[in-house]
């Protein structure tokens, strides 16, 4: 899929993710439960793949 975005919708888009990923590092280091934890972990490793992704 190719997804075509102005400027300021990419812009959005990666400060989203960056919010996002400060949030998921915050709550993966307060998780006690290991199973939780590696599902944060997975879901931080998906939104880094799409943050690299864009300009």
């Amino acid at each position: 899929m190719k997804l075509d975005l102005t400027k300021t919708e990419e812009q959005v888009l990666a400060e989203t993710l960056e919010s996002s990923l400060s949030r998921l590092q915050d709550e993966i280091s307060h998780t006690d439960s290991r199973d939780y934890r590696e599902a944060l972990k997975e879901r931080k490793e998906v939104l880094q793949n799409l943050r690299s992704k864009l300009p």
